[in-house]
């Protein structure tokens, strides 16, 4: 984790431009401020980067590849790479940030893992990383997503972690994390809650970012032996909470003129109802502990978010990226379900790669972007789509 100073990170406060901070039941302080006393001075030792450079590399098999999509090129008019963060240890990235946050549990004494989850990924790295150190999980799941993600539900219980369902509300990601919140406010001595994006109160969302910030620091490195420079022309990634992008960007924040394409699920369609693409409909106000960007009604109740992918079906993106939006460093694309789904089987037949639905929005909004010709466009490919193979299935316009 190299360490990058920028105007878009969260400053002294806990804040991104406006946005951030802790806005959290008084029962919850002092976990969290526990949490954001220490993490800093703990991540920043030599022992703990030697631990979680090391975990990166022999566990997870990083650094993973940037490959040159040369047949996606040639449909998309630019020069195309993929971060290939669908071939971690788990299949996607979020398995970065739960090493680090169980190395910080360690070092903070903590017996016991809880975390939300939605499209199961994090829950699988989350209860991956437990059964590494022999640590107790309790994954919190939306009844409907455990319905959607079934592989990944067995995944956690053969790796030892107990799922719970969340069975309010919307059932999904949302609620999962609202009951995660609940069980951590009961149990705040041994406990240490793994959120998995940059969501939260303050630590979590610059926490989070850092520990994915490994994707756009071997981008930097690796783009310059392919092609004699560490910047590429533009960024692609998805964005729920959004710590895959978060990684993707982190060190081409303040180079203006690296442009990054954050991109939403617009489901149905924006105005359909049926939707998640949160800075297209949604405003200013508090989520899950941070002042951020939401889809809620005009008396402030949260509008359940609608997405085919369960990694993008969240109410609100993090405080990070809705301070790239209000800031204008960031565009913000929308994607549908339909123009996901057809680009998840464009590049399964271009390249070979069954892209994460989640993903497979990153590669359909390349469609909605001007490029040049020779511009560098890299793409982070944030998951595989071994989970997903239920919806496409049941999509079935292949």
């Amino acid at each position: 984790m190299s360490e990058v100073k920028s105007k878009y990170l969260v400053d002294e406060r806990g804040y991104f431009g406006k946005f951030g901070g802790a806005y959290i039941p008084e029962m919850l302080y002092p976990n969290v401020e526990e949490l954001r006393s220490a993490y800093l001075e703990i991540i920043e030792t030599p022992a703990f980067k030697a631990d979680f450079e090391q975990l990166l590399k022999d566990y997870v098999g990083r650094p993973t590849p940037l490959y040159h999509a040369a047949r996606l090129s040639e449909t998309i008019g630019a020069k195309v790479y993929l971060k290939r963060e669908d071939l971690c240890h788990t299949g996607a990235h979020k398995v970065n940030n739960t090493i680090g946050q169980i190395l910080l549990a360690q070092a903070l004494g903590k017996k016991r893992i809880i975390a939300e989850t939605g499209a199961g990924q994090h829950g699988v790295a989350t209860a991956t990383v437990c059964a590494l150190m022999g640590i107790d999980c309790i994954v919190y799941m939306g009844e409907i997503d455990m319905a959607r993600q079934k592989p990944n539900v067995e995944r956690m219980k053969i790796l030892g972690a107990e799922v719970r369902a969340a069975k309010s509300g919307s059932k999904t990601l949302k609620d999962a994390t609202n009951e995660a919140m609940r069980h951590w406010i009961n149990n705040p001595q041994d406990t240490h809650y793994i959120i998995g994006s940059v969501v939260g109160p303050h630590p979590y969302p610059d926490m989070v970012a850092r520990f994915q910030s490994v994707i756009s620091e071997e981008i930097k490195w690796q783009l310059e032996e392919k092609e004699g420079k560490t910047s590429p022309d533009c960024v692609v990634a998805c964005v729920g909470g959004g710590s895959n992008a978060a990684g993707a960007y982190y060190h081409y924040l303040d180079d203006e003129q690296v442009k990054l394409v954050a991109v939403e699920a617009s489901g149905l369609g924006n105005d359909t109802g049926k939707s998640a693409a949160t800075t297209a409909l949604g405003r200013e106000g508090v989520l899950h502990g941070s002042r951020t960007i939401l889809m809620q009604t005009d008396d402030g109740q949260v509008v359940e978010p609608y997405s085919i992918s369960a990694g993008l079906d969240y109410p609100g993106i993090g405080p990070f990226h809705a301070h790239l939006f209000d800031s204008g460093r960031a565009d913000f694309v929308g994607v549908t379900d339909e123009e996901a789904m057809k680009a998840g089987v464009l590049l399964s037949r271009t390249e070979g790669i069954i892209p994460a639905v989640e993903s497979a929005h990153a590669i359909a909004a390349l469609h909605k972007v001007s490029f040049e010709s020779d511009d560098i466009v890299v793409v982070n490919l944030s998951g595989r789509g071994d989970k997903d193979l239920e919806t496409y299935i049941k999509w079935g316009k292949y």
